[in-house]
């Protein structure tokens, strides 16, 4: 595998409807299970709508994620941005913290089952943390699952990836330590006010 990241542009979107497919990457998904706003129902927004909504916020550049390519064959994606961007984190009791607005979230891969195993969501948060030190983003923070009672990731449940990568990647358990899916963090740059 020939495997490259890059960064989402509004271009993108074709590339994004071919790695999705018409499943929406899962169960109609198509990334917007972290946006749904508080008073929505996911049963209604799933499919459709769910796809209506990523391809008008990729068009528009609002939509922060990575692709990863085998030749030119999108084969990963990673979701990321300001915490806040995605309110369900925020209702999530597990979840919660008192710093979102310093915090960019990590919430989202997808990799296709032909392509797992093979270091692509790891080459994708690598590109995605890259970019978030760049821009400024003092707390880069992710969700990971938890593998099961004989240490396997169970491919439905890892959608927000694994404990094994962010740890390879330097983030540390900063909540809910034995839930089936912990808060971890890795500081990116400074707080102003610590400069």
């Amino acid at each position: 595998m020939l495997l490259t990241t890059k960064e989402l542009t509004p271009k993108g979107w074709p590339q994004v409807e071919q790695l999705f497919g018409s499943n929406g990457a899962c169960g109609g998904c198509w990334c917007q299970a972290w946006r749904i706003e508080k008073g929505e129902h996911w049963s209604e927004v799933k499919g459709a709508q769910a796809k209506a909504r990523l391809r008008k916020s990729v068009r528009s550049g609002s939509t922060h994620a990575i692709l990863a390519f085998n030749k030119k064959i999108p084969v990963g994606w990673c979701a990321f941005g300001p915490r806040d961007s995605f309110p369900r984190l925020n209702r999530a009791p597990t979840l919660k913290c008192d710093d979102s607005p310093r915090v960019w979230s990590l919430p989202c891969f997808f990799v296709p089952r032909a392509y797992r195993g093979m270091g692509v969501a790891s080459a994708l948060l690598s590109h995605a943390l890259k970019v978030m030190k760049r821009q400024g983003v003092e707390i880069a923070e992710g969700y990971p699952s938890k593998p099961d009672k004989n240490g396997v990731y169970i491919a439905a449940f890892s959608w927000t990836g694994t404990r094994s990568m962010f740890k390879n990647a330097g983030f540390t358990v900063a909540g809910n330590p034995d839930g089936s899916k912990q808060r971890v963090r890795r500081i990116l740059n400074k707080y102003k006010n610590e400069r």
